[in-house]
């Protein structure tokens, strides 16, 4: 065998070991963990809105529980910052957590943001942690929430 059939092969082991290596760091359910901070916003960092108001009409908005949502969004705003979305937009959307959803119109599309935000506040009201929520979202413990009975 010459050197560069031998490099060749060396290039090609490598390519496929560093392949696999890496597929199974993205399989890894322990770190298939959507984006959420860990704790509550500093009172100096200047978040986007949340949606409300006159901003709650619309196309966007034809049933009730859409703006019901958005409304109950906005009274944990904090919780839901340190709360992931499983809908996994932090993937495709770009959102760093499940308040993200509501600072633009995601919400309003979205059963599973709708879901696990009307359970945060539920959850909130009832005095549980968001990291107590947290770990209830990961068992997905919102699933049943009905959003036609809000």
């Amino acid at each position: 065998m010459s050197n560069s059939t031998t490099s060749r092969w060396i290039l090609g082991l490598a390519v496929c070991i560093f392949t696999a290596a890496s597929y199974a760091q993205w399989s890894n359910p322990a770190d298939d963990i959507p984006a959420y901070h860990p704790s509550a916003p500093l009172k100096v960092s200047a978040l986007p809105p949340i949606l409300a108001g006159p901003k709650l009409r619309g196309d966007n908005f034809r049933f009730p529980w859409q703006v019901h949502v958005y409304q109950q969004a906005a009274r944990i705003g904090n919780v839901l910052y340190q709360l992931p979305c499983n809908c996994r937009c932090d993937r495709a959307l770009g959102h760093t957590s499940l308040r993200s959803c509501y600072e633009g119109l995601h919400g309003t599309e979205c059963s599973t943001c709708a879901k696990e935000a009307l359970f945060a506040y539920r959850e909130t009201k009832a005095g549980k942690s968001p990291a107590q929520i947290r770990a209830a979202i990961a068992r997905h413990e919102y699933e049943s929430i009905d959003l036609e009975r809000q």
